[in-house]
């Protein structure tokens, strides 16, 4: 009997919260229901946390050259050696040797040297955050020994440090041109939306011939315009401009199409005929009612730039050396051969799959939750 009343009293309770409850707190606990998209977003977080500390935590600096050490395997990291058990992990040292049938030179362990995991470990000097300059690792080994997590490239460099450093434009570069995209597309949709006419019907043909064109030949092509001579700097904003040349029209159409519904609505009609001007209708009446829909369409739209970015960096019409991204770390897998005999080159694109999987996870949670009286 008590467990029946305290159960009703938590219902009642969980109604009157409910009944309370503003939009946004509506949104967020039907979100965090949502459990592969929780642990999404707090993947993409870890992401952009590496991303941003990428000198910190990464090993060796980015053009650091081991050339004693080119295409060297992945090192593994050890608990358990000859000797026992060990309380910190280690890596064994690495020894070139001749393959017998290809004469290829290879890497193999050496367990006659040990190399334990030290953290905050002194390296290579680099400018923390751009403001003071240091030389503590998150870890590394100690100096006479490799740490090679995901091996190296073809001059000797560390893989996992270049992919840390290459997460820090790939990412920035999807949230960029997403920006671009949220200005281009809020502005020209409500515009189109609010004012109709001919304004619209132009507005309309225009997002039309420009969705008629297919993606990856237009950017390919919007690429190889970029000037050779740009500064690095140049050109990652170039891209960024390019990726963004195509992703406003499809927010266009769904701002125009929700200003449509909300510009007949009682209070956006109250608005007008008390002489509000129509641009203070437009962005404090009629745009807070959709700003759940804008924030999915825009989540769902990061991946897309992403993928955008690899796939011109891979073709090398996107962004270029000394330029680090993801899709640049993937042109050394152009070639079949040193695919098969260095497949750790491949792991850049592993990346590319997680951060895409991840945001498209997040998306479908903030899709859901931004209807949250839908059971």
């Amino acid at each position: 009997m008590m467990s029946k009343e305290i159960m009703s009293n938590l219902e009642n309770l969980y109604s009157d919260n409910l009944s309370t409850a503003s939009q946004w707190q509506l949104m967020t606990r039907k979100f965090t229901k949502h459990r592969l998209a929780v642990w999404s977003g707090s993947l993409i977080i870890a992401l952009y946390t590496c991303a941003l500390f990428c000198e910190f935590i990464s090993p060796y600096s980015l053009d650091e050259q081991n050339i004693d050490y080119i295409y060297a395997p992945p090192q593994r990291l050890h608990w358990i050696g000859s000797d026992g058990i060990h309380f910190t992990p280690f890596v064994y040292g690495l020894k070139g040797i001749r393959h017998p049938t290809t004469l290829r030179k290879i890497y193999v362990e050496d367990t006659t040297k040990i190399f334990p995991l030290q953290f905050f470990s002194r390296g290579s000097a680099y400018y923390f955050l751009g403001i003071f300059k240091t030389n503590i690792h998150l870890f590394n080994v100690e100096h006479g020994g490799t740490l090679f997590l995901l091996g190296t490239d073809s001059l000797g460099r560390d893989l996992f440090t270049r992919i840390l450093y290459g997460a820090r434009i790939s990412l920035t570069v999807g949230l960029i041109g997403v920006g671009l995209t949220f200005v281009f597309g809020l502005t020209i949709g409500v515009i189109s939306g609010y004012f109709g006419g001919w304004i619209d019907n132009a507005i309309q043909r225009l997002i039309e011939i420009l969705r008629s064109f297919p993606s990856i030949p237009l950017w390919m092509a919007l690429s190889a315009a970029l000037p050779s001579d740009w500064s690095p700097l140049k050109i990652y904003f170039g891209i960024t401009v390019v990726l963004s040349f195509l992703g406003w029209t499809g927010l266009a159409r769904v701002v125009r199409g929700k200003i449509l519904s909300l510009r007949e609505e009682d209070y956006a009609t109250a608005a007008e005929v008390s002489g509000v001007s129509k641009k203070r209708i437009m962005t404090h009446h009629l745009l807070p009612g959709f700003t759940s829909h804008i924030v999915v369409s825009l989540t769902l739209a990061l991946p897309g730039m992403i993928l955008g970015e690899t796939a011109l960096s891979f073709l090398g019409l996107g962004l270029r050396s000394p330029i680090t991204s993801w899709g640049v770390l993937l042109q050394e897998a152009q070639n079949v051969q040193a695919v098969a005999m260095q497949p750790w080159l491949l792991t850049p694109a592993v990346f590319v799959i997680i951060a895409v999987l991840a945001f498209n996870f997040v998306g479908d949670g903030l899709r859901d939750a931004a209807d949250p009286y839908d059971r």
